[in-house]
């Protein structure tokens, strides 16, 4: 089962502030419906106290995470180490996006470097972590982040983003709305 702690402890944020990549999963109400789980990289998670981080969420193919966080709240964010010392660490707790021009995104985009194709950034409350040994996790070496994104974006312009959200990011693979769809509806 690992150890369970009730909060972020200062140990736990060094191992998070290391990690180049960590995991997002989410899952809608349904019994049918179907589990999400979403690698994340880039420099783009904070933790923001003991039981609360964020992250800055780029456009892209689908918006599964906004769909289920709107429905149920329920997330478990992920990190593993893939050199040094092998750990596993699980943030549980209840997630929702903020979107630009609310109230909220002036409180939260300041963490953050913000880039046109930022469609939101998801906040979660934590109440519980867990960390495991990660014996059976193999070692990797780090060599840098991609810029496919960012390429991506930057052919695609602000209309060809928005259209692209428009067609990929306003309901999850189940029919669930985003808050992008709530937004433009």
């Amino acid at each position: 089962m690992g150890k369970l702690h009730d909060s972020i402890k200062p140990a736990h944020k060094e191992f998070i502030e290391k990690q180049h990549i960590f995991f997002v999963a989410t899952a809608p109400l349904s019994a049918e419906g179907r589990i999400n789980l979403s690698p994340k990289g880039l420099d783009c998670f904070k933790v923001l106290s003991e039981q609360k981080v964020a992250y800055m969420d780029l456009i892209s193919s689908g918006n599964e995470t906004s769909a289920h966080t709107r429905e149920n709240g329920r997330i478990t964010i992920m990190f593993c180490s893939f050199e040094g010392a092998p750990n596993i660490l699980r943030l549980y707790g209840k997630g929702f996006a903020v979107l630009p021009d609310t109230d909220e995104w002036k409180e939260y985009s300041p963490h953050f470097k913000i880039y046109p194709s930022t469609r939101q950034i998801i906040v979660a409350d934590i109440d519980l972590v867990q960390t495991s040994c990660g014996f059976g996790v193999p070692l990797y070496d780090f060599i840098g982040d991609r810029d496919i994104h960012f390429e991506w974006a930057e052919k695609k312009g602000a209309d060809g983003l928005y259209d692209y959200i428009q067609q990929n990011n306003l309901k999850s693979l189940d029919g669930l709305p985003t808050d992008l769809g709530l937004k433009e509806a």
